[in-house]
């Protein structure tokens, strides 16, 4: 890890190598990615807000449904601060890269991994959209659960498996044995160690690491691991894969759905593609826009919901009765 070898991944940018095609203005560009701190700021502090609420609320009302309840607020939230921490990659949390990659590490701690590593890794994943050199893409390569179409009884069950725990090994060694996710600074990573360290220690010397095993290990390595499963398969599988419109999904959903497995734009996943560098909070206006603008609302893959129409795609008929009629050829 050296922090000339970081810079220099961080240089090639997050812009997809492929041709995409004109659909909004210079100004309209510069217009959408304005920064707001502000908002950005007030983000994280709601969803950290909402873990403590979620541990306040099991702890005064304590039984097994309250718990439950608890992890999955508390592991809908990391997947939120992940959200926040996506942007913050992208250089899209504060004008001040500084203050930017600092809470922006922050918010990466929740989720187990770094953002400085995520950052490398997610950029590739951008300039190489679902290629051989596209890491999101061969990390999953032949793994079972990203092979569709697929009956819906048989996705909800791979969803059950990461839900319970059973995927936990598979899920968290495949992330990080990504070696651009392992190349960071040698400054973060020794942060990184040394808080992990402390706070193991402080657990354990205090009596509060039962409070860590019951409001944080258990939500992420069960409900935040489903959620991640379900966005990645939402994000890029069971589509056309034909252009850089189909490439990714849109997923308009109702709120419940977005506050679950998408906030702060993440359904938004062909616009941010397209325009890595507009903010979470604008995205749901740029598809608005977009959805104006041909060729986007002919060719574009957007789904509605991610309980009806996401699972509808991963089994879609079309799909498998092409697969039956070349397979009898």
């Amino acid at each position: 890890m050296t922090d000339t070898v970081v810079a220099r991944s961080a240089k090639l940018g997050d812009s997809c190598l492929q041709n995409i095609p004109r659909l909004l203005s210079k100004e309209e560009i510069r217009n959408f990615s304005e920064i707001d701190s502000v908002k950005f700021t007030a983000a994280a502090v709601l969803e950290f807000g909402l873990v403590a609420a979620a541990v306040w609320m099991s702890e005064t009302w304590w039984n097994p449904l309250t718990y439950a309840l608890a992890v999955i607020v508390i592991g809908s939230r990391i997947n939120g601060l992940g959200a926040l921490m996506h942007d913050a990659a992208h250089y899209r949390g504060y004008a001040n890269r500084q203050l930017n990659d600092f809470v922006g590490e922050i918010l990466a701690l929740p989720t187990s991994t770094s953002m400085a590593g995520y950052r490398n890794s997610h950029f590739a994943h951008h300039r190489e959209l679902n290629s051989e050199n596209d890491p999101d893409w061969q990390r999953n390569l032949g793994l079972k659960e990203y092979e569709f179409p697929a009956p819906r009884t048989s996705v909800l069950m791979r969803t059950l498996q990461y839900l319970l725990g059973l995927k936990t090994v598979t899920a968290v060694t495949g992330f990080h044995k990504n070696k651009d996710t392992r190349d960071i600074a040698v400054a973060v990573a020794r942060a990184r160690l040394f808080f992990f360290a402390a706070l193991l220690v402080s657990s354990i010397v205090l009596g509060f690491w039962k409070f860590i095993l019951l409001y944080w290990i258990v939500p992420l390595m069960t409900v935040f691991l489903a959620i991640r499963y379900i966005r990645s398969v939402a994000e890029h599988y069971a589509v056309e894969h034909e252009n850089v419109l189909n490439e990714s999904r849109t997923v308009v959903a109702p709120f419940w759905e977005r506050w679950l497995i998408a906030p702060w734009g993440l359904n938004y996943h062909i616009e941010h593609h397209l325009f890595p560098g507009v903010p979470c909070f604008r995205l749901a206006e740029l598809h608005r826009l977009l959805m104006t603008r041909d060729p986007y609302p002919q060719i574009a893959h957007v789904t509605y919901g991610y309980f009806s129409g996401l699972l509808w795609d991963c089994a879609s008929v079309r799909h498998i009765e092409i697969e039956t009629a070349a397979s009898t050829l």
